[in-house]
């Protein structure tokens, strides 16, 4: 992937050379270690192009080695705002988030080290720590800290948000504000506020409804698994890392957990009388089978050996389903974290909380935008008097729906008030 990305940066030089460069390009040219290719602008957007930068693997040790990070700049003007947007995942295309929009600002939205293309030759895991992801955002700050000399501003959303936050922590005075969406900070790899969450969200008749479904589906094992097995077929879904039959009761865990998530319809959820396979076809949209297959517990393992080490992240609890699960343990409950390579959980809860309490105290120029409905605001930062901070928790909202532009117009406008002061300009 490089070495192409390296072929179209070459197949690009005659052009960019035959025309004047603009002043943004004079700048990129100067920057060390960094590689770009123009792309087609956004309404609003001056210039755009795909980058990549030469971050090291051990911003401590940097003759270790070093790898290739993806980042999508957008320019507005070099004496706007600059938002860097920190993705907790591979960043699949460019995209304008809500914030930059907002400011009509620049942009460096930025793919997490070792998602998508911005991976080492080869994977070594003891280098994917928050301490080195986030100074690899430090560095790509200290890159454009004189392209850019106004004010900046970081912001991401549900691992994107949660990295913001942990970025904040390690590097206070890097950004003017920071706006985290939807972003959890976790206690510890089985957080029990999940549980908590999932047993008082919503009315008891709902979440009662969706335990029946659990309950129905468990029994009907020998109905379901066939089935199961055929949509997997048809889905090209592999099961290496779990059994299918795992994999299964899984999903069916999960399923209560990813409904709130996601925001489904308590009216949606199928009654007693309706086939296996309309309760089959409802479980499946809301809980996706495919999150259990080789596909995306190989493709997120980057995320897993993170929130299995430092982050933190949820599990399931067994005990409601005594006598119904086969291929799960039940003496413990069954974590959602699936370990690269079947390495074993060694969570380390120092520096999440830690982070945690710095939040509480010490966390200063942060907006925080939740859903209540969503079951990661079990996890969200709470309100602190001790800080000078905003939250903002929509009453009824789930995690896609948790957006800037779905706040009420008396919130938006105390936001941009928030906003304003911080920054000391006006927002238009």
């Amino acid at each position: 992937m490089r070495l192409f990305f390296l072929a179209l940066v070459m197949a690009s030089l005659p052009s960019l050379a035959s025309a004047q460069k603009s002043d943004l390009q004079e700048a990129l040219y100067a920057l060390p270690d960094v590689i770009f290719i123009p792309m087609d602008s956004p309404e609003g957007v001056s210039e755009s192009y795909v980058l990549k930068i030469r971050q090291p693997l051990d911003h401590q040790h940097p003759e270790k080695g070093s790898f290739w990070q993806r980042v999508y700049l957008e320019h507005t003007g070099f004496d706007k705002p600059m938002t860097i947007v920190t993705h907790g995942y591979n960043v699949t295309r460019d995209a304008r988030y809500e914030l930059s929009q907002l400011l009509q600002g620049n942009q460096l939205l930025v793919e997490h080290r070792f998602f998508g293309e911005s991976m080492p030759d080869s994977v070594d895991y003891t280098y994917l720590t928050l301490e080195q992801a986030t100074a690899d955002y430090h560095r790509i700050r200290e890159l454009f800290r004189d392209v850019y000399p106004g004010k900046w501003l970081s912001t991401g959303i549900s691992k994107g948000g949660q990295t913001t936050i942990f970025y904040r922590y390690f590097y206070p005075e890097d950004v003017d504000v920071s706006f985290p969406f939807v972003a959890p900070i976790n206690h510890s790899v089985e957080d029990p506020r999940i549980y908590t969450f999932l047993d008082t969200v919503g009315t008891a008749a709902c979440r009662k409804a969706l335990y029946d479904v659990q309950v129905r589906l468990l029994k009907a094992r020998d109905q379901v698994l066939p089935r199961v097995s055929w949509f997997a077929r048809g889905a090209g879904l592999q099961f290496t890392y779990l059994t299918l039959e795992q994999a299964w009761e899984y999903t069916v865990l999960e399923y209560p957990f990813s409904f709130w998530q996601w925001g489904s319809d308590c009216a949606d959820i199928p009654g007693k009388d309706v086939s296996i396979d309309s309760l089959l076809s409802h479980v499946l949209k809301v809980s996706d089978f495919g999150f259990f297959s080789d596909r995306d517990i190989i493709g997120f393992a980057s995320h897993y050996y993170q929130a299995g080490t430092q982050a933190g992240y949820y599990g399931y609890q067994t005990r409601p389903f005594k006598g119904l699960l086969h291929a799960l343990p039940t003496d413990t409950n069954p974590s959602a974290v699936f370990m690269p390579n079947h390495m074993p959980i060694r969570f380390d809860p120092t520096l999440t909380n830690t982070v945690f309490e710095w939040t509480q105290t010490k966390g200063d120029h942060i907006i925080y935008l939740n859903g209540s409905s969503d079951t990661w605001s079990a996890t969200a930062v709470p309100h602190s008097d001790q800080v000078d901070a905003a939250w903002f928790f929509l009453p009824g909202t789930d995690h896609r729906a948790a957006r800037i532009k779905n706040l009420s117009p008396a919130e938006r406008a105390r936001m941009v008030q928030v906003l304003e002061g911080w920054l000391g300009m006006e927002i238009e």
